[in-house]
């Protein structure tokens, strides 16, 4: 939502009957249906369909005014979401100040109103707070956004990730949705940063127990990312722009189907081919020597130097994906050095890991017991913290002890 400048012209209120609703469809990935839209203000002049974005964000133009003309859009909205047969939700949005200071003047909420005079379940409708610095106590603003909780209505938050959607304040309101910012979307295709906070954002909502919605979505490429990330509900113009009237629930189910069918079809394949190179690291290590390093535990524990010196004679059998080799006693306490490849394809031995107790990070515990049972396991995909680069841990355990491996997932393994 951009902000205009206080040098550009006041926008004047559209008449009334120039203003029209428009909804832009949502679209869920495990139904692969609209299931709800997004109401926008335009005003119809002749046959221009202008954006009243703005109206509503212009810093001089009244705020009894953009109330007034919010307020006939969503009576528009409600008399036909009244007369739907389909039941979508729509998603209402609202500015923090407009609910908060309304309800703490009047003591009442229009869209509530609103929902009894059409007698329409609150359920159907999703209030979406609005990118909008909020200068006032967090407490009135819970305290209003709780009255349409408990009334039934769904809570969003729009523009995760910019300004007005702090951790802090997700955290306060508790919503059911996190709207990712389309900033995010655009920036995530060129670098991977962008990618690892959308990633975040997927853990952040299902910490929450809340579902990501993510818009923006214009592409193939970008409906692929969203689904990689963990979305579970879309929105964009690769399904449909805004428009005054509600389309068919299933119209983009074979499109969303195909996506998902590729998206799986791409997970197999790598997901055959990670097990496939883990199964041959774990025969390579054990016929190389490192079964009988872990059965010399039975007599007496091997030496960090040990260790080193098997793992050191192993390396050049990796290939140029492998980052970083090092064994772990299966209590979590790093037996040997960690071996790291140079950008030049050499290795260093870093012995300031030795005696590291890594059973503090959450993939550890299930690593080594779905190792106990399967031998090897292969971590998801994530970004190494002083390479940057997508990496997985490949885990292989030997008796008393575990092999970590941390290899680049930006190239194809050679297998």
């Amino acid at each position: 939502m951009s902000h205009l400048s206080h040098t550009s012209a006041i926008p004047s209120a559209p008449p009334a009957d120039q203003l029209t609703a428009f909804y832009q469809p949502i679209l869920a990935l495990d139904s692969r249906r609209i299931i709800g839209y997004e109401l926008l203000g335009r005003q119809r002049v002749g046959d221009e369909v202008r954006s009243l974005g703005p109206f509503f964000t212009h810093p001089q133009v009244p705020e009894l005014e953009q109330i007034r003309i919010d307020r006939l859009l969503r009576e528009q909205a409600f008399a036909k979401l009244e007369a739907s047969p389909d039941s979508p939700t729509i998603f209402v949005n609202i500015k923090p100040t407009w609910i908060s200071k309304h309800y703490h003047e009047s003591g009442e909420l229009y869209t509530l109103q609103l929902l009894r005079k059409y007698g329409i379940e609150p359920g159907r409708v999703c209030i979406e707070i609005t990118e909008e610095e909020f200068g006032g106590p967090m407490s009135d603003l819970v305290q209003v956004i709780d009255l349409y909780r408990a009334a039934g209505c769904r809570i969003a938050i729009d523009d995760v990730g910019s300004g007005f959607s702090n951790y802090d304040r997700i955290a306060q309101i508790r919503p059911h949705l996190l709207k990712v910012d389309i900033h995010l979307m655009k920036r995530s295709a060129s670098h991977s940063g962008y990618l690892g906070i959308l990633r975040s954002f997927s853990s952040l909502a299902e910490q929450m127990g809340a579902s990501l919605l993510v818009e923006g979505v214009e592409t193939r490429d970008e409906l692929q990312r969203a689904i990689q990330i963990g979305a579970r509900y879309l929105q964009g113009y690769l399904f449909a722009p805004a428009e005054p009237n509600f389309r068919a629930p299933d119209e983009f189910v074979p499109l969303i189907e195909e996506e998902l069918n590729a998206h799986r079809r791409q997970v197999q394949i790598s997901e055959r081919s990670w097990l496939e190179r883990s199964l041959q690291l774990a025969e390579s290590a054990r016929s190389f020597g490192f079964d009988r390093l872990a059965a010399s535990a039975a007599g007496s524990c091997p030496t960090a130097e040990e260790a080193d010196r098997i793992l050191e004679q192993w390396l050049p059998l990796l290939d140029e994906c492998c980052l970083y080799v090092f064994m772990c006693r299966n209590n979590g306490v790093q037996l040997s050095s960690t071996l790291a490849r140079k950008p030049d394809g050499s290795w260093r031995r870093d012995e300031q890991f030795r005696g590291s107790d890594w059973s503090w990070r959450p993939y550890f515990i299930p690593h080594l017991l779905q190792s106990k049972q399967e031998d090897t396991r292969v971590s998801p995909k994530y970004a190494d913290l002083e390479t940057h680069a997508w990496v997985r841990t490949v885990s292989i355990c030997l008796g008393e002890f575990v092999l970590f491996l941390d290899i680049r997932d930006d190239i194809e393994p050679s297998i």
